[in-house]
């Protein structure tokens, strides 16, 4: 194999390729070998995806952790969903009761838990705990509630307070301010904005004010409710109040149509999350889409560049951040369109666009293949700085790859992941009919 440079046919060498044999989680892992030398002593490795809830992509992300756990002791899957949700999914993994399918539905926010792929890797979390001398958690690093309700974070702050605090009784208007414009699911974030829009002023004021209040008191009483309760307990709820105060801020940013502060607000605050749980976790497995996890501005569409995740984490962190993006070939992919919310979920995928990352990975072979692109042979390199953009589902992002990226692993084929039974029916109604329709 060659390379050609040229815009419509470069292609990278033979020597840069290092083929995939199998997504199957089970199967053998000498193809795997090469991560050895790629993550170095990294603590977090980040493995992205082109979009949310194709197939290959659940597969790659499960087969990958298990080789980092199992070959270099990682402790920690975290995943692109809500933070406070993701305590029933880290409970369960450890061994906790209740059934997989409520887990599935309510442990995980944005539909991320929806499918048969996700579960095989929560059973093998749990599996894989049954007997290890150093379990695996499970940790959600999103703004909870599908990134816009406030109930899960308020509830788990009033929770903890009834503990460390039982003489003193939140607001009960900050709740039923709340649980106005409350989002059963990603299917309500239209209906969710525009009843905050319809509260009156003074309402949304009086909640902003009430979890400043809270997020003080929190902060003044924090030796006394660690002694009171435990030192974790006290942090998750810390983490949880500083989530839903982000949450805050965002929707009363979208409310006056400020829809820039929101793209900064979310990726800082997940990045403090990483943060927090790197305190606990000494190797931590990272999963969330390319545009978070990468070390470089994504550039959508009418919208500034804003600072990800990935920046943060690098900046914050250095060379123990690495980050293994993903690019996809054809198939099916998330439909970004408004026909989303009308239960089309995917869209065909189709070839990716000459000059692109994705179509360079694309020319290189036909089969999955994964290249270190800080260890490339010096024609690749220069094949690599010559793409100047990234497909990110559908839609295009100016990019910089060798530095936004230190991993690639191409999928050629991609495909809509397999809804899971026992969750759907766990879920809300809008999310049993939108997937019903997807289906029929």
């Amino acid at each position: 194999m060659t390379t050609d440079t040229s815009p419509t046919s470069a292609r990278l060498s033979i020597q840069a390729i290092r083929p995939l044999r199998t997504l199957d989680p089970d199967g053998p892992q000498e193809d795997l070998a090469w991560l050895d030398e790629a993550i170095g002593d990294a603590r977090v490795v980040a493995i992205g995806e082109n979009a949310h809830y194709n197939r290959e992509s659940y597969q790659l992300r499960h087969r990958l952790t298990r080789y980092l756990v199992e070959q270099h002791g990682f402790g920690a899957y975290a995943m692109e969903s809500g933070f406070v949700e993701g305590w029933l999914a880290d409970d369960w993994v450890r061994g906790g009761q209740g059934r997989l399918g409520h887990v599935l539905a309510n442990g995980m926010t944005s539909l991320m838990g929806l499918w048969t792929e996700m579960r095989a890797h929560l059973e093998w979390m749990r599996q894989h705990n049954l007997d290890a001398a150093r379990p695996v958690g499970f940790y959600g690093i999103d703004l909870s509630g599908s990134n816009i309700s406030l109930l899960p974070g308020l509830d788990a702050v009033i929770a903890y307070l009834a503990q460390a605090d039982p003489e003193f009784e939140v607001d009960p208007s900050m709740r039923e301010t709340a649980a106005a414009f409350a989002a059963p699911s990603a299917f309500s974030l239209s209906q969710s904005l525009a009843a905050y829009g319809q509260l009156p002023g003074e309402r949304r004021d009086a909640l902003t004010a009430g979890l400043a209040e809270l997020a003080a008191r929190m902060e003044g009483r924090c030796l006394d409710y660690r002694q009171r309760t435990t030192a974790d307990t006290y942090e998750r709820a810390q983490r949880a109040l500083r989530l839903t105060v982000t949450i805050d801020d965002n929707v009363r940013a979208l409310a006056r149509g400020d829809r820039e502060s929101l793209f900064f607000n979310r990726d800082a605050a997940i990045a403090d999350t990483v943060e927090w749980i790197l305190r606990r976790e000494d190797r931590i497995v990272l999963a969330a889409h390319n545009g978070h996890i990468q070390r470089w501005p994504t550039l959508w569409p009418g919208t500034p560049p804003a600072a990800k995740m990935g920046m943060h984490l690098a900046d914050r962190i250095g060379e123990d951040y690495l980050v293994i993006g993903i690019t996809n070939g054809t198939g099916q992919t998330l439909n970004t369109s408004a026909d989303f919310y009308a239960g089309k979920l995917f869209t065909d995928l189709e070839p990716p666009r000459p000059g692109s990352l994705d179509a360079l990975m694309a020319a290189s072979s036909d089969v999955p293949f994964a290249t270190d692109l800080r260890r490339l042979p010096p024609a690749d390199t220069e094949a690599v700085r010559s793409v100047t953009q990234q497909r990110l589902g559908t839609l295009y992002s100016d990019v910089s790859p060798l530095d936004a990226y230190d991993a690639i692993v191409h999928l050629p084929q991609v495909t809509a992941a397999e809804p899971d039974g026992a969750a759907l029916a766990d879920s809300p109604h809008e999310v049993q009919q939108a997937i019903s329709q997807w289906t029929q």
